[in-house]
């Protein structure tokens, strides 16, 4: 028997021993007929007996490995129904994380030291997980401040869906200069002097922001394999065991799927992975879905990896955008290829999903739908869903669940939702999204992150976001109606997500029959105060009865995590998600944040007056570059 010291467990001669047997646990099954447990076995890769010690026992054999939980929740595997992490995983070793950052003068701090260490022709980049609403500072930086911390080095700093923040030597990379044109739906901001100041703007759309990016240097194939495999390791460090990967740009299809199918044929996947396929050229996008339809089948594939269908977009003009810094797009007309793509999709069998943020591309969309349903199109039978939606009404809510539609929501508003307050009213912001009309309709809600680019991955900040209905800094938005409770929350990152894949009879339960995919966590989920629900990480991850991550207590269980390559990557430096600088902006670490900022701003008076910048009494706003003024 091979397994953590374990009292009143003995093992026998069963026909058909357990391979891993979890005990002395407070388990929290999802499943209503047993919702609670203490202990469970595993077999070939599911469980077949919860209960306790009693009913476990009997299936203890010499080879079976016991585990005793000591005492921790333990919770079904987190599934992310909306993740980016087949894009993301393929630089995901290059990116300087600021994700937990608590302060833009420890951001900076971390710049400043991996500059040091990047080599020659690389860039350093900070693409998401943060935003001014995260930073007790409630300010971007500024080039300048990138120029003082990497001189020499390539910086790209997004912030959102909203604007990128570069430094001299990125603008020299990127080839940006006064002679560059602002791009359709972008703009680069440029000084009294012509001269890009280090500012680009998405007004309202990220391509600016993301082609740049783009330029940036890239992994062989090897160490695209090694970089996705990191980022899945760090996602099992939160228990998360599954995710659905919603494509999207410079996401071609089959290649820009390689990666994962490679480590699939290796066995070295640790995260389930349910894909969807985005069309990629504008004009072109039928001919796309046209072409994969005969190529691929949704659900192809196995257990760890397979198709799900298309989306986020399934046509580049009917997409809105979702910078809430700047007014709602006026989409053209799009409904005639529209049309053309879902008719497409519905007659071959096929699922989507759609990236929708407003109402008004909801109620176009659903008109098209509602022409299709005239002619038995829908609902059919496809798994199909909205995204986003923090601003859907209740008419189209009615509408969505007349078809047959599901909705994921994101954590978004965790990350910008003062701004999106700022815009559009307190009102507004407290049914953003109205999760509370979603429930009363009998919506299918699976929650997610929307991870990278955005939102941090950490699932563990979405929870929280879903329970307290505040953002990253704790301040309040959401209305108790529109907040779910935390066994709904829980449901919704797990069977939500197995729902949207069809996989909801084997996955998201801890019962007989389901994937043993569970974990074991640092911290009871339903019994710590709301602001400490970001704070949870796992201590143990098991995939299909294979641990894939061990801390704590439980260290060593899992295979020896292979090291970061290139040796120089701020992951292999800084980690991913910063943990212990969580949301919690209450006592300690607020007054931590307040000391960190106000240091930040003296350096900041120091440095203008020093550049002769400062003028007449000091004020809070002198504290920023001139080009935020």
């Amino acid at each position: 028997m091979t397994s953590m010291p374990v009292a009143g467990i003995r093992e026998g001669a069963p026909a058909q021993p357990a391979d891993l047997v979890l005990r002395n646990a407070k388990v929290f099954t999802g499943d209503p007929k047993r919702p609670a447990a203490t202990a469970f076995a595993v077999r070939e890769g599911s469980v077949t007996v919860v209960g306790g010690d009693r009913e476990v026992a009997p299936l203890v054999g010499p080879r079976t490995r016991v585990v005793d939980a000591l005492g921790h929740r333990v919770v079904p595997g987190l599934n992310d129904s909306h993740n980016h992490v087949v894009r993301g995983g393929l630089h995901f070793v290059l990116e300087l994380r600021w994700d937990g950052v608590r302060t833009l003068r420890q951001g900076l701090a971390m710049v400043r030291e991996q500059a040091a260490r990047t080599p020659p022709g690389q860039w350093l980049r900070v693409a998401g997980g943060w935003s001014v609403e995260s930073v007790a500072e409630h300010r971007m930086p500024t080039p300048a401040e990138l120029n003082a911390a990497a001189p020499d080095t390539p910086v790209v700093i997004t912030h959102l869906y909203q604007a990128a923040i570069l430094n001299r030597a990125a603008l020299h990379a990127a080839g940006i200069t006064r002679d560059s044109p602002d791009p359709a739906g972008g703009q680069i901001v440029r000084g009294h002097d012509g001269e890009p100041t280090g500012l680009l703007i998405a007004a309202p759309g990220a391509l600016l922001l993301y082609s740049t990016l783009a330029k940036a240097p890239v992994l062989d194939p090897e160490g695209q394999k090694g970089s996705t495999r990191q980022f899945l390791l760090e996602l099992n460090r939160f228990g998360l065991t599954s995710l659905i990967d919603a494509a999207g740009g410079f996401q071609d299809f089959p290649s820009g799927y390689r990666t994962v199918t490679d480590l699939h044929a290796a066995g070295e996947l640790t995260v389930r992975i349910a894909y969807h396929l985005f069309p990629q050229t504008l004009g072109q996008e039928v001919d796309d879905l046209r072409r994969w339809i005969g190529m691929v089948r949704p659900d192809d594939g196995d257990e760890w990896l397979r198709l799900n269908g298309a989306g986020e977009n399934l046509t580049w003009a009917a997409a809105d955008f979702e910078n809430f810094a700047q007014p709602r797009p006026e989409l053209g007309p799009y409904e005639a290829e529209f049309e053309n793509a879902v008719r497409l999709l519905m007659e071959s069998g096929w699922g989507f999903r759609l990236h929708a943020t407003y109402d008004e591309t909801v109620r176009r969309d659903l008109a098209v739908f509602e022409k299709l349903a005239a002619e038995g199109l829908f609902p059919g039978g496809n798994r199909w869903l909205f995204d986003h939606v923090e601003l859907v009404s209740e008419e189209s809510l009615d509408r969505i669940a007349a078809l047959g539609g599901a909705i994921g929501v994101q954590h978004r508003l965790a990350y910008q939702g003062t701004t999106f307050r700022d815009r559009y009213g307190s009102q507004a912001a407290t049914t953003a999204p109205p999760l509370g009309a979603m429930r009363s309709r009998g919506l299918h809600v699976a929650a997610g992150t929307d991870a990278t680019r955005v939102s941090t991955y950490n699932p563990w900040v979405a929870l929280y976001w879903l329970v307290s209905g505040c953002n990253v800094a704790g301040v309040p938005l959401r209305s108790g109606h529109h907040r779910m409770d935390r066994a709904e929350a829980l449901a919704s990152y797990t069977v939500g997500g197995a729902r949207l894949t069809g996989e909801q009879d084997v996955k998201g339960i801890l019962g007989p029959g389901y994937y043993a995919d569970f974990a074991v966590l640092t911290d009871d989920f339903f019994e710590i105060p709301e602001e400490r629900i970001p704070e949870i990480e796992a201590l143990l991850t098991v995939v299909g009865g294979r641990v894939v991550h061990a801390a704590g207590f439980f260290e060593g269980l899992a295979p020896a995590v292979p090291p970061v390559r290139p040796d120089w990557s701020p992951l292999a430096h800084f980690g991913g998600y910063q943990a212990g600088h969580g949301c919690d902006r209450s006592g300690l670490r607020q007054a931590e944040g307040v000391r960190d900022a106000a240091a930040e701003s003296a350096e900041q008076l120091r440095w203008r007056q020093r550049t002769g910048r400062a003028t007449g009494g000091h004020r809070p706003l002198d504290t920023f570059d001139p080009c935020f003024s």
